[in-house]
């Protein structure tokens, strides 16, 4: 195995020039180098790189792909943004279903019993019990608010409990749920459960990623999602039947997204992705902004997806 050894500040620059890139101004390029740090910066570089080549393309600077990479900042502390209202609004809906149903008390709805009875969950069922159990212990301390109520009640409430829950832990709880309750909790999104189920580990990793700054406009899923009357309606082209986009990328997220936010949410969303856009194609000159939203998913009319009528039938079919 091949050591990977420190290098300081000029011998990252000298990398970078011995590969094309042109350097206007070592001083700033240290600057940058030392606050966002080369490997993470370096992920930003293959759209600039000649096809199978280690060499930037001919012209490539530095405050590109500094540009790409602060543009992927951005979107992320977008889509952030949008996701936690996303997380909150589940939360509240999830616990107010459950509460009404089951009970306020831990005791009472986190029997087993208001769960799935499909022995092919059960060992997962315990594993959650377990969990959110244990963040009832080590939270009735430490929250304010469950500490509020585990001091002057005696017990913590669900719609108390989820806010201290990841989106993971109450994306996993979706899915032990009886179908009844996937139901009336997928039905006020007016989402087929089998596809709200899909969706919900989708958000929480995205979630995750924009939380830990991993580069976003790139990423793929594992899951593809299903058609959805907003893939044919934007008419985004297929390859041996399977759209080329909107299924396992960037964009993928956002017709998920579109289906949960309010529709003044998402207009407002689409609006600030589109500004950022528009500043990283001000900034670049050797790749093209459509290179750049080909990797995200985007179709090139992603913005009409705003303007199209919230359906109450998302599949295509």
């Amino acid at each position: 195995m091949i050591d990977k050894n420190f290098k300081n500040l000029d011998e990252q620059i000298d990398i970078l020039k011995y590969k094309g890139m042109v350097i206007r101004d070592d001083n700033y390029v240290k600057n940058v180098l030392l606050r966002e740090n080369y490997f993470f910066l370096n992920g930003y570089r293959h759209l600039f790189m000649e096809p199978g080549d280690k060499k930037f393309k001919d012209g490539t600077t530095f405050e590109e792909m500094y540009s790409l990479f602060m543009f992927d900042r951005s979107i992320r502390n977008i889509f952030f943004k949008y996701l936690l209202v996303i997380e909150n609004n589940l939360k509240s809906i999830t616990s107010y279903q459950l509460s009404k149903k089951y009970g306020y008390r831990e005791r009472d709805y986190l029997k087993a019993k208001n769960f799935t009875s499909d022995p092919a969950k059960q060992a997962q069922l315990n594993d959650l019990l377990k969990k959110m159990k244990r963040q009832i212990r080590v939270n009735g301390s430490q929250h304010s608010a469950t500490l509020h109520y585990s001091s002057n009640y005696g017990y913590i409430p669900l719609w108390i409990l989820v806010k201290v829950l990841s989106f993971g832990i109450v994306s996993e709880m979706y899915s032990i749920l009886k179908v009844e309750d996937q139901k009336d909790i997928a039905n006020i999104y007016e989402i087929d459960p089998d596809v709200f189920i899909v969706y919900l580990p989708i958000l929480a990793n995205y979630r995750n990623l924009c939380a830990h700054e991993d580069i976003l406009y790139e990423n793929k899923t594992q899951k593809l999602i299903d058609d959805t009357v907003y893939h044919q309606l934007l008419k985004i082209p297929k390859e041996e039947d399977v759209y080329k986009q909107g299924k396992n990328d960037l964009f993928a997220l956002v017709i998920i997204m579109k289906q949960m936010l309010r529709q003044a949410d998402f207009k407002n969303m689409t609006i600030e992705i589109d500004h950022i856009i528009e500043t990283l194609n001000y900034n670049i000159r050797t790749i093209k902004i459509e290179d750049v939203l080909n990797r995200m998913g985007f179709p090139l009319n992603w913005k009409e997806l705003a303007n199209i009528e919230r359906s109450k039938k998302t599949d295509e079919n």
